[in-house]
């Protein structure tokens, strides 16, 4: 009774905003995850997972996921039974509109069992009027200058649609302590859009019959210490995030920042970790996975993975501006980035790591990142019958192909990534049949970037 009692006070403080909720056991923990989420209190967070048999669920990924999102509204619910429900919600700050879907199971007090979120699409009563192109771009312009002004955007945006470039635009300092405006030439971090390189090279191995997407990565990893791991975890797994290889931040990561160089020593730190669950059984992102992949490239290629992905994509692509150098190398253009703490941005050089590697962490400019879209799908990098693969529902719940995330559907289907970590975020869609490419790079904490592609991609016009 206490606890139906303290979910009611969270769902009517929930219904102010948001869309109602049935009074099922799934839509009563739906409601108590969404206040928890939108709280961005990690006690409460805990106690959620405690309440629901999600003990061992890190709370921090609850965490980042409220702080890039700025919170979840409840627009409406889908299908409901007892022990599931299906949802559309949105992240406030971004926009981005999402489906979630949860079971719980029995008991008077219900548990959750499983939890999926992935892209979705705004009906049209719920979606913001379509615009002229002249109308969206001067909206997006007019709220980029807000935000700049604010200072809750720094960096840069680039449109374009086939051939033509609607719009390219800097805002804000690339480096505050030297007071160095940001230009189209800036080059600001990636984060996890290196996994979209790292794919492509891996996808590149496989149509050249170095690799295979169903063996194990034991075949090529041969002295890798795990052979649990190793003799069941995929290729196909690892580019999915489906293998359950885990993440590598964290203590040990903060412990021996600076010292994990190579891949290598990425292994020789995690390699004896056990796997989180039976490959292929669940959805996770894992950075390790991507980690892995960097060295299954360097194995069967005998090159480091920065030399195979030179020579291999930024050559072919024209991507002059994109590497990933050690934070300790001078690299004139590259924008310091800023992280918000206690209302105030500060730089975070102490969070990088030594150097970008296979999961993400380089840095480009938005000129590279269209060249690269151009290159990607005119065939020149990998062959179109694998990109159609690799853009395709790959994973469990159907958000993510290989190493790209999907979004939309019809005339808006999109793929493409984004990157997200303390002082950046970066967001590149790709949308095949309207011809647009959208890239947006900024040097402040999530969602600075994809909050203002996802202002335009809801306003954009789809004829």
């Amino acid at each position: 009774m206490k606890y139906l009692l303290s979910v009611l006070l969270l769902l009517a403080g929930l219904a102010v905003a948001d869309a109602p909720l049935p009074n099922t056991p799934a839509g009563k923990v739906l409601g108590d995850f969404l206040v928890t989420f939108n709280s961005g209190d990690i006690a409460k967070v805990k106690g959620f997972n405690r309440r629901h048999g999600r003990e061992q669920a890190p709370p921090e990924r609850i965490l980042d996921h409220r702080e890039m999102s700025g919170g979840l509204t409840l627009l409406r619910v889908l299908e409901s039974e007892p022990r599931r429900i299906v949802a559309l919600l949105q992240e406030k700050d971004t926009e981005r509109p999402l489906r979630i879907e949860l079971t719980t199971t029995g008991g008077d007090a219900p548990m959750m069992d499983k939890i999926g979120l992935r892209g979705a699409e705004l009906p049209p009563d719920l979606a913001p009027t379509r615009l002229s192109q002249e109308q969206a771009l001067r909206a997006l312009t007019e709220r980029v200058d807000r935000l700049a002004k604010a200072d809750r955007f720094s960096g840069v945006v680039l449109i374009a649609r086939g051939d033509q470039i609607l719009l390219r635009q800097a805002w804000g300092k690339a480096n505050r302590e030297t007071n160095t405006e940001a230009t189209l030439e800036t080059q600001f971090r990636l984060g996890s859009q290196n996994k979209m390189f790292t794919s492509v090279a891996a996808l590149q191995l496989v149509e050249a019959g170095k690799l295979s997407l169903q063996e194990p990565i034991g075949k090529y990893l041969t002295d890798y210490p795990n052979k649990d791991l190793a003799s069941k975890v995929t290729v196909h797994h690892l580019l999915t995030h489906t293998g359950g290889t885990g993440d590598i931040f964290g203590p040990q990561f903060d412990e021996k920042r600076l010292s994990l160089k190579q891949h290598a020593d990425y292994l020789q730190l995690y390699g004896t970790r056990p796997l989180e669950f039976a490959p292929g059984s669940d959805d996770r992102y894992s950075n390790y996975g991507f980690v892995l992949l960097g060295a299954l490239i360097e194995r069967v290629t005998g090159q480091s993975y920065y030399d195979y992905v030179r020579e291999k994509i930024f050559e072919p692509a024209i991507m002059s501006s994109t590497a990933s150098l050690p934070e300790n190398e001078t690299v004139p253009r590259r924008a310091n980035g800023y992280m918000k703490q206690k209302d105030r941005w500060v730089v975070n050089t102490d969070t990088l790591p030594y150097r970008g590697m296979a999961a993400g962490g380089g840095y480009s400019t938005a000129g590279d990142l269209l060249r690269f879209a151009q290159a990607l799908q005119s065939g020149e990098l990998i062959s179109k019958e694998m990109l159609a693969r690799a853009v395709s529902p790959q994973n469990r719940y159907g958000g993510y192909g290989y190493g790209f995330g999907i979004q939309g559907s019809g005339k808006l289907r999109s793929f493409g990534h984004s990157g997200g970590a303390p002082g950046m975020n970066s967001d590149l869609r790709i949308f095949p049949d309207l011809g647009y490419v959208i890239v947006a790079l900024s040097n402040l904490d999530p969602p600075a970037a994809s909050m203002v592609v996802e202002h335009y991609v809801a306003r954009m016009p789809v004829d």
